[in-house]
């Protein structure tokens, strides 16, 4: 998701009229045209946004091969998708509509980049849904935004002193995940699950330390939703921290990280349809 620089030596070559008179053969074909190769922007063929029905209660999210479609999902939930923030706090200065309001969104990609972006990597897929999705919002909402780097509080995601005790996946096994309240069973998925499913502990991210990045594992985890730190009787399930710790044999340690911050400088209302 053919670059200038073929066409900047196209013209380089074309600016040299000494060369070209002194060989006698010289090829006067023109230079083939980039613009027929170069790719599709990053946008979505189709898209609708309409405010949900405010009497609807509930909200859903559906992945389609070309596309998804939201059910009454604030603004916020795509801002958070595009530019890959995981938890609330990260965004700074959205008006109390973006998180408040729902919408139904639906958005379609046209057949040809629907099968480019099945053949990516699944890290590739994401990067591209969430620039198509960028798109959206420019176009939409006039969104516009930076970038800060600023220090808050995290927890570092390591190994306990115990091992790590997650069984490892052969790497080219599909993954699935299920999570509830209270447990997540995972097959052939990557740390990043761990990272991503509990993000917002405490009002914190999660920050990888464990260096597992290229590996898959299976593993189940049960723990205790009320108290994510109390210490539990012999027949209650453990809090998070202690799940980590006794079944996987991870751990989460408080510290302070440079974390991406979004900082939102323009955001309208959806345009209509």
């Amino acid at each position: 998701m053919p670059k200038l620089s073929f066409l900047g030596a196209c013209c380089f070559l074309l600016s040299l009229p000494a060369l070209a008179q002194t060989t006698p053969a010289a090829d006067t074909t023109p230079p083939k045209a980039v613009q027929d190769e170069a790719p599709k922007p990053h946008a979505y063929e189709v898209v609708s946004i309409k405010p949900s029905d405010p009497n609807s209660h509930g909200s859903g999210m559906r992945t389609m091969p070309d596309g998804f479609a939201w059910n009454n999902n604030p603004i916020a939930s795509m801002v958070k998708d595009a530019y890959g923030v995981t938890i609330d706090s990260q965004i700074v200065g959205l008006p109390n509509w973006a998180r408040q309001d729902g919408y139904d969104i639906t958005a379609k990609t046209d057949p040809e980049t629907t099968e480019r972006i099945k053949n990516l990597p699944p890290k590739e897929q994401w990067k591209e849904e969430g620039r198509m999705q960028q798109s959206i919002l420019a176009d939409r909402c006039q969104f516009k935004a930076h970038e800060e780097t600023r220090v808050l509080p995290v927890y570092e995601l390591v190994i306990a002193k115990s091992g790590l005790k997650m069984k490892d996946a052969p790497p080219e096994e599909p993954g699935t995940e299920t999570m509830s309240s209270d447990q997540m069973t995972v097959h052939a998925m990557s740390i990043d699950t761990i990272v991503v499913g509990f993000a917002g502990t405490d009002g914190r991210l999660i920050v990888d330390k464990t260096g597992f990045e290229a590996r898959k594992f299976d593993f189940e985890l049960r723990w205790a939703e009320e108290n994510n730190h109390a210490t539990p009787s012999d027949d209650a399930a453990p809090s998070l921290f202690t799940a980590l710790e006794e079944q996987l044999g991870l751990k989460l340690v408080p510290a302070k990280d440079p974390v991406k911050v979004l900082i939102v400088d323009h955001i309208e209302r959806p345009s209509p349809n």
